[in-house]
């Protein structure tokens, strides 16, 4: 079937009377029709509450790929889940019979802000909601580009639409899957609105290394200089709030790509974790709800509606959807010059990493491989705890090439920009999770801003012994005795114990992946 199928079938659906599509309509339109049809509940602030059920993050056993002949010896089979053929068509046309009859909302948007290697793409949704939400996080075309827009990737998100798993092939009622040939993302049985972002993501991870772009999980700032700074890191580590910085430019906060000219944002917005948000520890966040931001599952007060950011009934992975020049200090179009810090973001749950590092070349390839972190809940489906999770390149589950794709084009990079790599723990200290404290965030900032502003490459550095990690006597803000992990831990014995299990975790890790012997002795080396 060809690429233009989709947007055909749509279109057979509306000139046969079958659907009532509402094209491209503005914030306030979209913000109107979820009122009206039930659909959201408006907050104090002006932004309005969706809330998706029992789905409240990402459903990862439930995402597959068509294998076919595009697919078949480029995606990487051993962590991505097939679906065949002939089963998509199969759903593919029964979620357009659902949908007959339905009011549609469609928005056409571009992933990407450098328009040499943006993706036009088609939100077709039942929710004006999820319409919001996308218009929102995606770029949005001027009126002159929305003229000659032509999508080249669609999603139809059929979320009341549920699969039956022995007719359809599917692991539950749940299904995200995407069909490279047919370009198209079908998504179902899920109200949870991140699926539509992440699912366009996975397919930039696919597209761009073809192109020399170097597709990223990373959010991104950028100095009065021109230099910009990245932050890796999955769900909950950080990557929205820290490059959330007022002294510097945000690029973005989640998706970008590394082209041969700099790095240029995926999206239009940002979709920032909003459990216990306040003023005072992240204000362009809390300035940023406003008025045609989406909050996701957050609870408000119902007879003043006033968010309870600290309430995490419905879920700990409550989200603000909200476009990215909300953000006073915003890049607009989001692109920055080649980026001279790099960091790798992890939320320790065991609480021994230090909470900063220097990474030589050989340990930031290993950190990248690895990937590191604790999955918090609510991030995923079915996590109610954090857990330890190496996910590779920090980014696993919307990688649909080998690692190794992805890895070579960050190595050849750093190298050719001359880039510093740097692990931050913006999880626990003094004890594992339950008994430590969660890492200061005004701490973590001021390691950061001394790494971005050159003030920290000037500090002594000694090697902590546990994981020979590079660390730094002293950084401005912070106290000294926070630097090295095992000084915060009132029993060393037990910071011994969990480091070298740790350490066991990691180097059992490496083992699953083909790297260089200089990249694997670059790892931990816990004593025992």
């Amino acid at each position: 079937m060809s690429a233009t199928a989709t947007l055909n079938d749509l279109n057979s659906l509306i000139a046969k009377g079958k659907a009532n599509v509402f094209y491209n309509l503005s914030v306030g339109a979209l913000v109107e029709q979820s009122l009206r049809r039930g659909e959201t509940h408006m907050a104090s602030n002006g932004a309005v509450v969706g809330v998706t059920g029992k789905r409240t993050g990402r459903s990862p056993k439930d995402n597959f790929k068509v294998k076919d002949a595009l697919t078949a010896d480029k995606i990487n089979w051993k962590a991505n889940q097939e679906f065949t053929p002939e089963k998509f068509d199969a759903l593919y046309n029964r979620v357009l019979e659902y949908m007959a009859g339905k009011d549609l909302f469609v928005q056409q948007l571009f992933c990407g802000s450098d328009p040499d290697y943006r993706l036009p793409v088609q939100i077709v949704t039942e929710y004006a909601w999820h319409n919001l939400f996308v218009k929102q996080l995606f770029v949005r075309p001027s009126a002159d580009e929305l003229k000659t827009h032509k999508a080249d990737f669609t999603v139809i998100d059929a979320a009341e639409f549920q699969a039956d798993p022995l007719r359809d092939g599917t692991n539950s009622e749940t299904f995200i899957i995407t069909d490279y040939t047919r370009k198209v993302v079908l998504i179902g049985g899920t109200k949870y609105a991140g699926e539509m972002k992440k699912s366009i993501f996975g397919v930039m991870n696919f597209i761009l290394p073809q192109k020399n772009v170097f597709p990223m999980h990373c959010s991104a700032n950028v100095g009065k200089d021109g230099v910009s700074a990245l932050f890796f890191g999955l769900s909950g580590t950080g990557k929205t709030t820290l490059s959330a910085n007022p002294d510097r430019g945000l690029i973005g906060d989640d998706e970008h790509g590394w082209s041969p000219t700099g790095v240029f944002n995926f999206e239009g917005g940002c979709y920032a974790k909003c459990i216990k948000l306040s003023h005072e520890t992240e204000p362009q966040i809390w300035n940023a709800v406003r008025f045609g931001t989406v909050l996701e599952n957050v609870v408000i007060d119902p007879e003043t509606r006033v968010p309870d950011y600290n309430d995490q009934s419905r879920t700990e992975n409550t989200r603000a959807a909200y476009p990215v020049d909300y953000i006073d200090n915003a890049v607009i179009p989001g692109m920055g010059g080649h980026p001279k810090n790099v960091v790798f973001l992890t939320a320790d749950a065991f609480g021994v990493l230090p909470p900063i590092s220097k990474l030589n070349a050989d340990q930031a390839m290993y950190h990248f491989i690895s990937g590191y972190t604790a999955k918090l809940a609510g991030t995923e489906t079915g996590v109610t705890e954090p857990q330890p999770n190496f996910s590779t390149c920090f980014g696993a589950p919307f990688l649909p090439l080998a690692p190794k794709v992805y890895a070579k084009m960050l190595g050849e990079r750093l190298k050719e920009h001359n880039a510093q790599c740097w692990l931050v723990n913006t999880g626990w200290s003094g004890g594992a999770y339950g008994i430590g404290k969660r890492m200061s965030l005004p701490y973590t900032r001021a390691m950061v801003n001394a790494l971005v502003d050159g003030s920290l490459a000037k500090a002594d550095f000694e090697v902590e012994k546990s994981f020979g990690l590079t660390i730094p006597k002293s950084c401005p803000g912070v106290p000294a005795e926070l630097l090295n992990p095992r000084n915060m831990w009132a029993d060393k014995a037990a910071y011994d114990k969990a480091a070298a299990a740790l350490a066991e975790k990691f180097a059992a890790n490496i083992q699953k992946f083909d790297v260089p012997d200089n990249v694997k002795n670059a790892g931990p080396k816990a004593q025992k």
